[in-house]
């Protein structure tokens, strides 16, 4: 497959000039060798992920970008980002030892540790953890930042976190119910 060159050398590019790498890779999950792909692009539309993926169908996981919202509508599935949630509380409670935050990082711990887990396991035995394990625990992270919220006030960075996380986790469910 030929690769799309904008650029023959990036050295040519202004120090003042902005440029994006987007970033693609494989699920390290799957057997073979994972491939990781870094697309230069000028800009920050998501007209760029749109036109790398073309017309490719799988699971996506992302950032709350706006930009990739387009591919949710075409046969992608939107996975959220524990990893963009879980530093919003990190940093949270590096700042200000929030208790709220640290129950938030030990909830979220937990899906880690049954992730872990899972590495080694068949796609098989994956799912069966993740649905008898961690479908258990997303609830209940889902639930307890559903009543916690409303404690909280509206526009603090806890505030964000809760949000951020809470509207993450509908795509993070997905994890349950994918090998």
């Amino acid at each position: 497959m030929p690769t799309k060159h904008r650029y023959s050398n990036l050295t040519l590019a202004r120090a003042n000039q902005r440029a994006y790498l987007w970033v693609y890779r494989s699920n390290d999950l799957d057997p073979g060798t994972g491939i990781t792909v870094f697309d230069y692009q000028a800009g920050r539309s998501g007209a760029h992920a749109r036109a790398f993926l073309d017309d490719w169908k799988g699971h996506l996981v992302v950032d709350d970008y706006a930009g990739y919202k387009a591919l949710f509508t075409q046969g992608v599935t939107e996975v959220g980002c524990m990893a963009h949630a879980r530093r919003k509380f990190f940093e949270l409670h590096a700042a200000n030892q929030s208790a709220v935050a640290a129950e938030a990082l030990q909830r979220i711990a937990e899906l880690y540790e049954i992730e872990s887990r899972g590495r080694t396991l068949t796609c098989e035995a994956r799912q069966q953890l993740r649905t008898g394990e961690a479908a258990v625990k997303l609830q209940a992270l889902h639930q307890w930042l559903l009543s916690t919220r409303p404690g909280v006030a509206n526009g603090s960075g806890l505030a964000r976190a809760m949000d951020y996380s809470a509207q993450a986790l509908g795509g993070v469910v997905t994890l349950c119910r994918q090998r």
